[in-house]
């Protein structure tokens, strides 16, 4: 009987560059899934969902290339590495449904420790979910292992990091803010990445890898598709309407696109309506006009 022989891992063949190309895109997927959150929670709860959608298929879509990106500098010796479509379109798929749980439940809570921790755990699992998933469609010519200690570890970073990320998210305002929650949670995905290839034990034993394709022959439709999505979500937070902050006098804005039907023009107010703004589920009113 033929035990099968361990093969050499080697998850930097091409140096820094998979890691920091990696972590690059899952800092902006982060950076435009985070501002979507945090411009959804500014609206009152039945306006948020556009934005909601669009903060889980910018972080959904930040992390599955993250995790594509990284493997491109994944080599398993003497054995041929290949990709089964259909479960890596689902690692994709659940990535951005898991996150927008995660997400949407801090989105139409009260903000509290309790709602906190739920969405962080939700989003971190749908992190780690999606990376296991993308392991399960890769084949090789021999039988795949995980070993416990990392795999646990790897969501506990995860989980961590995401719910941090989140807290600054909802408790911590202006431009700065919003930059260091992208970078936490770019750190948290590369981290719980390649904590979780640590886990990894391949045995080789001859049998086929199967009919998938190889990573390269996706990376560019996988780039383009990416680029596109995080474009779109970019350029929506640019365009769109977005209140002042209590206390503070509204900027001058050159464009305003009401782009999920999130609130009228000032000017196009009636004065006598009462005004309102929603933050992290605590509705407060706004200051009104003085009148001279």
């Amino acid at each position: 009987m033929n035990h099968g022989s361990m093969a050499h891992l080697d998850g930097f063949q091409y140096g820094w560059v998979n890691p920091v190309a990696a972590y690059v895109i899952a800092s902006a997927g982060a950076a435009i899934g985070l501002r979507c959150t945090a411009r959804a929670l500014t609206l009152e709860p039945r306006k948020r969902f556009g934005w909601l959608a669009l903060a889980a298929g910018a972080f959904g879509c930040g992390i599955w290339s993250m995790h594509f990106i990284a493997m491109l500098g994944f080599m398993v010796d003497a054995s041929t590495l290949v990709y089964d479509i259909p479960l890596t379109l689902l690692s994709l798929f659940v990535a951005i449904v898991v996150v927008g749980l995660g997400i949407g439940y801090v989105g139409y809570r009260e903000n509290r420790t309790g709602t906190l921790l739920i969405s962080g755990v939700l989003t971190g699992c749908g992190v780690a979910a999606m990376h296991y998933i993308g392991m399960a469609a890769m084949q090789v010519e021999g039988a795949v292992s995980y070993a416990v200690l990392p795999v646990v570890a790897s969501v506990a970073i995860a989980i961590a990091a995401a719910t941090a990320a989140l807290w600054m998210t909802l408790h911590v305002k202006g431009l700065p803010a919003a930059l260091g929650a992208a970078l936490v949670a770019g750190v948290a995905v590369v981290a719980m990445h390649y904590t979780a290839m640590t886990a990894v034990t391949v045995t080789l034993d001859g049998r086929p890898a199967g009919t998938g394709v190889v990573a390269s022959q996706f990376v560019l439709p996988l780039a383009v598709g990416i680029v596109v999505v995080l474009t779109v979500a970019g350029i929506a937070i640019a365009i769109s309407p977005q209140d002042p902050e209590p206390g503070s006098r509204p900027a001058p804005e050159p464009i305003r696109v009401d782009l999920f039907g999130q609130e009228y023009p000032a000017q196009q107010q009636p004065q006598h309506q009462q005004q309102y703004q929603y933050q992290a589920g605590q509705e407060y009113r706004t200051p009104e006009p003085r009148r001279r």
